[in-house]
């Protein structure tokens, strides 16, 4: 079956980018990822010093199937906290269908880390994503608000949409890439609000990860 990809974005009155985005189902499909969803995650060094967060309130349908988290701050990047969920219900019993639902929600992110090189201060205050699976395909919504630290994005917001970090000279010190979209072979999805990658003028290698959620076809 043929890999279809559509997405609907609006704007609501606070701000708030919203969108959705469906995957069907191909024939050999294998569920690689049942369903997991986090607030958002950090992994990078500058100077030989790593910083590492760990997914935040993350859940899987596998187990732990809730989470929630309170601010968790790490040299120049904080999550405000949130929670997740991740679900499985049965659609019907009969013919053994099942559903799945991956969500998190967070709030308060802040990257300060390029600040001192003339970059901005990123924030975006508020989030969420969702995944579904069941027998037709996946489908990942998000929606955010509250972005400051860079112009307002376009509407519609393209998927893999990437803006620029800049220094005070002018340098490119990082890429955010807004509503990252994964969709491999076998059905599954992966989506990202925000995608975060240091390049070398910043002195960072590694990346951050605002809302993250995955979901696979179920059998």
């Amino acid at each position: 079956m043929r890999h279809i990809t559509k997405a609907r974005i609006a704007i609501t009155a606070a701000a708030a980018l919203t969108a959705l985005v469906a995957v069907g189902t191909p024939a050999s499909a294998a569920a690689t990822s049942p369903g997991t969803a986090s607030v958002g995650s950090a992994t990078y060094a500058r100077l030989g010093i790593p910083v590492t967060v760990a997914p935040v309130a993350q859940c899987a349908v596998t187990g732990p199937t809730t989470a929630t988290s309170g601010t968790v701050s790490a040299s120049g990047v904080r999550f405000g906290g949130g929670n997740s969920s991740c679900t499985t219900r049965v659609v019907d019993a009969d013919a053994g269908l099942t559903e799945t639902k991956s969500e998190a929600t967070g709030t308060n992110f802040e990257l300060s880390a390029l600040v001192l090189l003339g970059g901005p201060r990123l924030k975006i205050g508020t989030w969420k994503v969702s995944c579904v699976g069941d027998n037709d395909g996946s489908t990942a919504g998000w929606s955010f608000g509250g972005l400051t630290g860079l112009t307002a994005l376009p509407n519609p917001l393209p998927t893999n949409y990437v803006r620029e970090l800049k220094g005070a000279l002018n340098e490119t010190l990082a890429t955010v890439t807004f509503k990252e979209v994964t969709t491999p072979s076998d059905g599954s999805i992966t989506l990202n609000v925000a995608h975060i990658r240091f390049l070398p003028p910043s002195g960072y290698t590694g990346d951050v990860i605002v809302g993250s959620t995955a979901c696979s076809p179920t059998p």
